[in-house]
């Protein structure tokens, strides 16, 4: 198996997300990717997430922030140089989440700090969290991607992240800043001085000597118009301006918000729009597209799939028809 580690030169968490997709799209089968990045002073919000209810857009903006939508699930996350963002691209019949956290935690470890895998996606240190986590499937490849917080700025967070107190209950903390730690807090760590470890770490866990790709060779014209795509307003803001929650509910996967338009006459729904952090989007879009069409008094029926999409399904239809 061959190893790869690239590092963007850059800030630009367009340009950066993008490099990240084609990775996904063209790594060979035979090949892991470590992929190193920083994004300035950045909201990433999850797929499927609604930006309004998420982030303080307007202020976001106004102070020359950026917001960006991943193509993962989950939920919203604050970058700024102070946090280094690592993706792990690798192809099915090797990903192995354990083993890719195993390659974060071995190297914040050696600076004397423990850590823990926590919940759906969170590694934690000294019980507050360092990094959330989020994964997708592609054709050949798997993505896991996550954040390592080193000395972002916590005031930000609290300033740009809108955050349901629900959420902060569930983790029985009063607020984001008190649930989350800088690791500079707790070792001299930098995020210039974690690459080193977490390369060496990256080489171990997977047995072999990485080859180090300039990042330069990956912007390829497609890679950089792909970027100015994932900027524009259609793909950040369009289809989210006119949603009105009329159903929402929690659940163990995650918190769901559902738009739903209905023709009575008809007896049908004719539009849906899902926002939720769920860490699987292929799963949402499919409950969106069953949904769409489906009678109004006659729940879809349930597709073959695996049991944690099925309970996915089964909670979204339960919430539109139970109502």
């Amino acid at each position: 198996m061959r190893l790869q580690i690239i590092t963007s030169a850059q800030t630009n968490p367009f340009l950066n997300l993008a490099v990240e997709q084609h990775l996904v799209k063209t790594t060979p089968p035979d090949t892991v990717v470590m992929y190193l990045w920083k994004n300035q002073q950045t909201v990433v919000i999850g797929y499927n997430q609604n930006p309004y209810t998420e982030c303080d857009v307007d202020t976001l903006l106004a102070e020359g922030g950026h917001l960006m939508r991943r193509l993962t699930g989950g939920g919203a996350v604050y970058h700024d140089v102070g946090n280094l963002n690592f993706s792990f691209v690798v192809p099915k019949q090797h990903y192995d989440v354990r083993r890719q956290f195993a390659v974060i935690q071995k190297a914040v470890e050696s600076f004397g700090l423990r850590t823990e895998i926590s919940g759906r996606n969170d590694l934690l240190c000294q019980g507050r969290k360092f990094s959330g986590n989020a994964f997708s499937k592609g054709t050949d490849n798997c993505l896991h991607h996550g954040t390592i917080l080193i000395k972002t700025d916590t005031q930000s967070i609290q300033r740009y992240l809108k955050v349901k107190p629900s959420k902060l209950l569930k983790h029985g903390v009063s607020s984001v800043q008190s649930r989350v730690v800088n690791l500079s807090e707790l070792a001299p760590i930098t995020s210039e001085n974690i690459v080193p470890p977490l390369e060496e770490a990256f080489q171990q866990v997977y047995g072999g000597t990485a080859e180090r790709i300039p990042f330069q060779n990956i912007c390829s014209d497609e890679v950089l118009a792909y970027s100015r795509h994932l900027a524009t307003d259609d793909f950040l803001f369009a289809k989210w301006r006119h949603f009105h929650t009329t159903l929402n509910s929690s659940y163990p996967w995650g918190e769901v918000e559902i738009d739903l338009d209905t023709d009575e006459k008809n007896n049908c729904i004719t539009q849906v729009q899902i926002a939720t952090d769920c860490l699987s989007p292929d799963t949402i879009e499919q409950a969106r597209q069953l949904l769409t069409g489906a009678s109004l008094r006659k729940p879809p029926q349930m597709p073959a799939t695996d049991s944690e999409k099925q309970t996915i399904l089964h909670d979204i239809f339960s919430l539109v028809y139970d109502k």
